[in-house]
C-alpha cells in the first residue's frame, strides 16, 4: 500500500489531473429551484418567473400547480429571480450560484399591484428539506396542528393543493338543490334529448374544498356537468362567422364497454384583451355578520383588489354593500384610479342581518344609471347566499333579475364560504340573471375566475344557447345524459324563443357527455311491462329509420348578445372507428370522479384507480396546472372513501 500510494500520485501528476480543476469543473453550473406559495402558505401556480442577471433576462419558467419552479444547468454568477403575477406584488430574490447548490427559495408572493417590487434582503428564505420529498396523498384532519391557515413547517407539513384549506364550523346549515340523476332513455320512445348548456364551475371548486377539508362531499353539491366543464378542451375554433364551433367524438365507456361514450363539444369566440369592451361593473357584497370569517368577506376583498390591478381608465367600478340595510360605497369610479377604488375595498367590514333583495334593488339601480352601451354591464354579487331578511318574496326577485338582464344587464354570482354555503339560492340567482356562478374556495380561484378567464367570465358572446340531439334508432338502443339535471328542457323549448336558456363567455368550451346504448344490447334498469294496447313500437321505429350512416344529429340554437332572435347551427354525426382522445379521455375521468363521489347507479365498473390512470393517460396541455390538481383530488378522494369505509366497518 505505501508503495502503491506515491505510484498513483505519479500516475496523476503526469496524467495531468488536478484535483482543483476537477472541483472547478463541477461547479460550473447548479440548479435554482423553489416554491412560490401566498400570505397563508398555499402554492401559487402560474407565476412568471424570470432568471435575471442585471437587466438581462437569462430564462424563463412559470410555477407549476404545487407552486414549484425550476431552472437547470445555472453557470456560476450572481443572480436575481423575479417572480410575478397579475394581483400580487413583484418579488425579487438575490441567489448566488457557486461551489455550493443554493438551497430551495420559500418565496411569499403579498397581495398588491405589479408596479410595486421588493427585493428579499439578505439570506433569501428556503424551503425546508427541500421540495424533492413529495406532498402527501391525504390532507392532514381538520383541527389537526397541520390544517387550516399558514401551516407550511417543510415539505413534510405541505397541505398538498394550491388551495386554501379553511376551519371547518360546528354546525352545517349549506343548502343543495336535490339533484334526481338522469336515466337511460329509450330512443324508441324518446328519440331527442333537449338541454340548456351550463358554463357554471361552483361544484368544482365547492368539491374541492371539501376535499381538502377531509371530507367527502354530499351527493347533491357534485354537478357532474361542473366538474367537467371546470377544464378546458381542445376543440376546434368557430367558423364563417358564428360565434361557437362543435366538436364531437365516439369510443367505448370506460365504465362499461358495452357502452359507447359520446362527447358534444362547443367552442365560443376568444376576445383578445384589448379589444375588450368597457366594464361597467357593480359589486354588490353581503357585509353581514355571516361573512365576517377569513374564507369569505377578507377573500373577497382580497380578490377585488387582485382585479382592481387590471382595470384601465375606460372601465367603471361602483361597490353597493348590504347588511341590515345597504348603502352604495363607491359610486362609479374609473379603473385608472386604483387608489381611490383599493380605499374603498379596505374600508369594508362585516356586521349585521341580511338583506339581500334590497342590495340588488340599489345594485341594479346604479348600474342602469352608468349603462355603458356597447360595453359590458354586470351586477357581480358577492355572498354566502344567506338571504334571510329579503323585503320581498323570491318570485319578486327573480322576475326583476329577468327584467334586467333583457335590458343588458346581467348577474354573476360569487359563492363564499361553508356551513351555511345557500348555493342552490346563488346557482339559480346566476342562471335568471343570464351570469355564472362560481365558488371562491382560494385565492387563486377568485384569480382563475376574475382575472385569468375574465374573457368568458363577463364577455357573453352568445346567450340563450340550447343543444338537442336526435338520436337514429337503428344504432342507439337508449342513451343518457350525464349530468346537466338541472338544465333539461322539453323538446318543445328548442324551437322557443322565448324560453331562457344558458350563456357563452368569450373563449368557452362546454362539454357533455353521452352514455349511448347500441341497438341490440340490453338497457340498464330500462325493464318495463310490455303495452297493453298497442303492439311494441321498435321494430316498425328501427324498419323505418333514415339517414342510416348517422348515428345522431345536433341542433344548437343561441342569440346574439343583443339580439332577440336565435340562430340555427346542425351538425350529423357518424360512427367512426377513432380511439380515445385526450378531450373525451379526461373528460371521461372526471365524469368517473363525479359518479363515484355521488355513488352513482351508473357508475358501472369505476373505480377511483380507473379514473386516476384515464386522468394520468389523458391529461394533455395542462398549463395552469388544473389537471395535475384534479389527479391528486382523485388520490385524495379514494383515500378519504377508504377512510369512511373503514370507519363505518368498526362502526359495526
Amino acid at each position: 500500500m505505501r508503495v502503491l500510494a506515491p505510484l498513483l500520485v505519479f500516475c496523476l501528476f503526469f496524467a495531468g489531473y488536478s484535483p482543483s480543476w476537477t472541483s472547478a469543473a463541477a461547479v460550473q453550473t447548479q440548479t435554482i429551484s423553489g416554491r412560490v406559495v401566498d400570505p397563508a402558505s398555499q402554492a401559487i401556480p402560474g407565476v412568471a418567473v424570470e432568471l435575471r442577471q442585471g437587466d438581462v433576462v437569462q430564462r424563463r419558467t412559470t410555477s407549476n400547480a404545487t407552486g414549484d419552479f425550476r431552472f437547470e444547468s445555472v453557470p456560476a454568477g450572481e443572480y436575481r429571480v423575479r417572480f410575478s403575477l397579475s394581483g400580487f406584488v413583484t418579488t425579487e430574490a438575490a441567489v448566488s450560484v457557486g461551489a455550493d447548490a443554493p438551497k430551495p427559495l420559500l418565496i411569499t408572493l403579498k397581495v398588491g399591484v405589479l408596479s410595486e417590487t421588493v427585493l428579499v434582503q439578505g439570506d433569501s428564505p428556503t424551503l425546508p428539506g427541500g421540495i424533492a420529498g413529495g406532498i402527501p396523498a391525504v390532507a392532514p384532519p381538520p383541527g389537526s396542528a397541520k390544517s387550516g391557515r399558514g401551516v407550511m413547517a417543510g415539505a413534510a407539513g405541505y397541505a398538498g393543493s394550491p388551495h386554501h384549506v379553511y376551519p371547518r364550523y360546528p354546525s352545517d346549515t349549506a343548502s343543495y338543490a336535490e339533484i334526481s340523476e338522469n336515466r337511460f332513455r329509450h330512443v324508441s320512445e324518446h328519440p331527442r334529448s333537449t338541454f340548456s348548456v351550463d358554463v357554471d364551475t361552483a361544484s368544482y371548486a365547492n368539491v374541492r374544498r371539501f376535499l381538502n377539508d377531509g371530507r367527502l362531499p354530499p351527493a347533491d353539491a357534485v354537478r357532474v356537468e361542473e366538474l367537467i366543464n371546470y377544464f378546458k378542451y381542445d376543440y376546434g375554433t368557430p367558423r364563417n362567422g358564428a360565434p361557437v364551433a362543435i366538436t364531437t367524438e365516439l369510443a367505448p365507456a370506460p365504465w362499461n364497454h358495452k357502452h359507447r361514450l359520446a362527447l358534444v363539444g362547443l367552442r365560443s369566440t376568444p376576445i383578445e384583451e384589448e379589444r375588450t369592451p368597457p366594464r361597467n361593473l357593480t359589486f354588490l357584497l353581503d357585509v353581514s355578520g355571516s361573512m365576517m370569517p377569513a374564507n369569505r368577506l377578507p377573500l373577497v376583498k382580497t380578490a377585488m383588489r387582485m382585479l382592481v390591478d387590471t382595470l384601465r381608465a375606460e372601465d367603471r367600478v361602483a361597490i353597493v354593500v348590504y347588511a341590515s340595510g345597504t348603502g352604495v360605497v363607491l359610486q362609479p369610479t374609473p379603473g385608472d384610479r386604483k387608489a381611490v377604488i383599493n380605499s374603498a375595498i379596505a374600508d369594508l367590514r362585516a356586521g349585521g342581518s341580511t338583506n339581500g333583495a334590497g342590495g340588488i334593488e340599489l345594485a341594479y339601480s346604479l348600474a342602469s344609471e352608468h349603462f355603458a352601451k356597447g360595453g359590458i354591464n354586470r351586477v357581480i354579487l358577492a355572498t354566502d347566499g344567506d338571504f334571510n331578511v329579503g323585503v320581498t318574496t323570491h318570485d319578486a326577485l327573480m322576475r326583476m333579475i329577468e327584467e334586467k338582464r333583457e335590458r343588458g344587464i346581467f348577474l354573476s354570482v360569487l359563492g363564499v364560504g361553508d356551513n351555511n354555503l345557500k348555493d342552490s339560492t346563488m346557482e339559480m340567482l346566476a342562471d335568471r340573471g343570464n351570469g355564472n356562478y362560481a365558488y371562491l374556495d382560494s385565492l387563486q380561484e377568485a384569480r382563475r375566475v376574475l382575472i385569468a378567464e375574465a374573457g368568458s367570465t363577463l364577455v357573453t358572446v352568445a346567450k340563450d344557447v340550447k343543444l338537442q340531439i336526435e338520436f337514429n334508432p337503428r344504432f342507439v338502443a337508449a342513451y343518457r345524459l350525464i349530468g346537466y339535471e338541472n338544465r333539461l328542457l322539453r323538446k318543445e323549448d328548442f324551437n322557443n324563443d322565448r324560453k331562457d336558456a344558458g350563456e357563452l363567455g368569450a373563449g368557452h368550451t362546454v362539454t357533455a357527455l353521452y352514455e349511448i346504448v347500441p341497438a341490440g344490447e340490453a338497457v340498464p334498469n330500462g325493464a318495463v311491462d310490455p303495452l297493453k294496447y298497442q303492439p311494441p313500437v321498435e321494430p316498425p321505429v328501427r324498419a323505418i329509420a333514415t339517414n342510416s350512416t348517422e348515428l345522431m344529429n345536433i341542433k344548437l340554437r343561441y342569440k346574439r348578445p343583443d339580439g332577440d332572435a336565435s340562430h340555427l347551427l346542425e351538425f350529423p354525426v357518424r360512427e367512426s372507428g377513432q380511439g380515445m382522445t385526450s378531450n373525451l379521455g379526461f373528460a371521461a375521468a372526471v365524469a368517473q370522479f363525479g359518479m363515484l363521489l355521488r355513488r352513482s347507479e351508473f357508475r358501472g365498473d369505476s373505480s377511483w384507480q380507473t379514473a386516476l390512470s384515464l386522468a394520468r393517460e389523458h391529461r394533455g396541455s395542462d398549463p395552469g396546472g388544473y389537471r395535475a390538481e384534479f389527479i391528486r383530488l382523485v388520490d385524495l378522494a379514494s383515500a378519504l372513501d377508504v377512510r369512511k369505509t373503514e370507519i363505518t366497518e368498526l362502526r359495526r
